[in-house]
């Protein structure tokens, strides 16, 4: 199914604002109480491959984070990012793993509080092998099949081009922001976009030719090459993004400050665990987690407001 993702980001920004003015006598004022002390937290996120092999890897969480906090504690997986930026600000949803831009999102309209960033293990070309650093940034690549002909960014004119929901800062803001920046307007220039749910159909949807093109998280590749051997021949970057910060945990904006700390230490201490890093490795590849901050996310508000210029 094609959607159009001009009308799509318009709608995604104009449900978030209405929302907001909506929980503007009690979320907002709650918010900036910073009293609330959970009961049950409930976590959630957006899985970057198949929905439901990733909700059965994630599940152990919530023991051991009931272990930690002492607290009943639901893991689930969203539908996508608008969805938990939403259950957020309606206090249906405590604690969200967000890109950085949904994240952006949640802090401008519901004054979410950025705990953690996630770090990973870089990622270098030909074959998307590790570094063997942590780092607290990523990259969104465009890939194509190599016999397609196409070789740069001019030649997706014209072309069919997966990619992730409008927030997804690897899946659609990084790489259509720096098109537009090489002269490509991905809303214009004859471009057709289908969204696919999750990074590896994303790169599935190339490999078979479903479409010209696809953007997808630096290392996409390696979520299906157990299924596809060839994929690293077949499918090939023909741009790398600039750095994009690594993923964050979330929480709602009116947590009290004891508990921010409690949960920050909580995902700490079981990242540091065999248990708990097998859990998040699988999930996110996420290999631990340190302190964050808002001002960190500059650059994807840089880049959200080089967005707007898509439609122009």
């Amino acid at each position: 199914m094609r959607f159009n993702h001009r009308a799509k980001y318009g709608v995604a920004i104009i449900s978030l604002l209405l929302l907001s003015v909506g929980l503007t006598g009690c979320g907002k004022s709650s918010a900036k109480k910073g009293d609330y002390t959970p009961k049950k937290l409930t976590v959630e996120f957006v899985p970057s491959s198949n929905a439901g092999t990733i909700e059965a890897k994630a599940k152990p969480l919530e023991g051991l984070l009931k272990k930690e906090l002492g607290i009943p504690v639901k893991v689930a997986v969203s539908t996508d990012y608008n969805t938990i930026v939403e259950a957020m600000g309606s206090k249906k949803v405590d604690v969200g793993y967000l890109p950085p831009d949904a994240y952006v999102l949640a802090h401008k309209q519901y004054n979410a509080k950025v705990l953690l960033q996630a770090q990973r293990y870089g990622v270098k070309e030909p074959n998307d092998q590790s570094t063997g650093k942590l780092v607290d940034y990523y990259r969104s690549q465009i890939l194509v099949r190599k016999d397609s002909g196409i070789k740069d960014i001019q030649d997706l004119k014209g072309k069919t081009i997966a990619t992730q929901d409008t927030t997804s800062t690897a899946g659609w803001i990084y790489p259509a922001v720096e098109m537009l920046n090489h002269g490509v307007n991905i809303n214009k220039d004859g471009i057709k976009t289908v969204q696919v749910k999750g990074h590896d159909q994303g790169v599935l949807s190339v490999y078979n030719k479903n479409t010209d093109a696809a953007f997808v998280f630096q290392g996409a590749r390696l979520l299906v090459q157990g299924d596809e051997p060839d994929v690293m021949k077949k499918v090939v970057p023909i741009y790398t993004t600039g750095k994009i910060p690594n993923d964050t945990i979330t929480v709602r904006g009116d947590m009290s400050s004891k508990w921010q700390k409690k949960i920050s230490k909580a995902f700490k201490d079981i990242a540091k665990t065999k248990k708990g890093h097998q859990i998040i490795s699988s999930v996110y590849s996420h290999e631990g987690y340190v302190d964050s901050k808002d001002s960190n996310f500059d650059i994807i508000r840089k880049y959200d407001k080089e967005a707007t210029k898509l439609d122009k």
